[in-house]
């Protein structure tokens, strides 16, 4: 079986428009991309809380799918009628079916973290048998350990973790960081997340790394501090939880900061500087880890 796709491009004002549009015309599914995708040109999108929900590019390219005995036309026409907007320049492709969970696969194979260290999913082979590999699956939950902000706090932890130390992963996604944390040596490890999604992946991936972690909710999250604490969440709510982390962090412990953007670096070290001697560790394609070791609560 073949499917029919229908491409074009739209100014970001009118994508959603459009989207919406055609989606109650017939179509599929509707993805949404940068024209400029894989050329110098590309522009990486990033929302962050309390900004607008939707993130488009100036120009924003549509591609719309629709069942192989659909009128692709006919409904490109109808959504035109039904948004008021000229029918948009635009051209009709076949996509053919594939195996689409083989196809996905074949998008994520291991990841070199840093020597001797891996990420490597259940449907790959590890590159190095005998070096230390997370298995891990992209899934619903985020932290495959492709991103760099992923990327940096792994490489901290794989450089920083010497064995015994009690470890707090605060927006565990994927609980990748605490599964990390455990393999290389802590010994008492929670991870936390507000989606009840990440912590059933989380609780998941610990399982099949055979490690022990224990994977709660913020509201049920017990009192006490940590050796270390890992956020690897956006630079507003990284900003916002400075006083709630701050004190998961024991006197003289340490606390790594990532998803945050080279821009907003000052900002977030600002913001924990009452607590913390605070600085860049790293940066990676624009992305900052922050790393500080808590002093004298300053505030008190």
């Amino acid at each position: 079986m073949t499917y029919v796709g229908v491409r074009f491009d739209a100014p970001a004002a009118e994508a959603s428009a459009w989207s919406d549009a055609l989606l109650a015309a017939g179509a599929l599914a509707i993805d949404v991309s940068d024209p400029a995708a894989g050329t110098p040109e590309e522009t990486p999108q990033y929302g962050e809380p309390g900004e607008p929900d939707e993130q488009l590019w100036p120009i924003s390219r549509l591609c719309a799918l629709f069942a192989p005995d659909a009128d692709s036309l006919a409904a490109l026409r109808i959504a035109s009628g039904v948004i008021a907007l000229p029918l948009p320049a635009h051209e009709t492709y076949v996509v053919a079916e594939q195996d689409w969970v083989r196809a996905t696969q074949a998008q994520f194979g291991p990841i070199r973290i840093a020597e001797d260290f891996w990420i490597v999913p259940s449907w790959s082979r590890a590159p190095q048998p005998d070096a230390l590999n997370l298995r891990l699956d992209p899934g619903l939950a985020f932290g495959t350990g492709s991103h760099p902000t992923t990327g940096l706090c792994l490489e901290w932890m794989r450089a920083h973790i010497r064995g015994g130390e009690s470890l707090l992963d605060y927006g565990c996604g994927s609980g990748i960081l605490a599964i990390a944390g455990a393999r290389l040596g802590a010994v008492h490890v929670v991870g936390t997340d507000i989606d009840p999604q990440a912590m059933r992946a989380s609780a998941e991936n610990a399982r099949a790394n055979g490690v022990t972690a224990n994977f709660v909710l913020p509201d049920a999250l017990a009192p006490g501090s940590f050796d270390l604490v890992v956020a690897n969440i956006l630079a507003n709510p990284l900003t916002l939880l400075a006083p709630a982390l701050a004190q998961r962090v024991r006197m003289g412990g340490r606390i790594a900061l990532s998803g945050i953007l080279e821009p907003q670096a000052e900002e977030v070290a600002a913001a924990y500087a009452r607590w913390f001697n605070i600085g860049t560790w790293k940066t990676r394609d624009g992305w900052v880890l922050l790393v500080g070791e808590r002093s004298v609560d300053h505030g008190r």
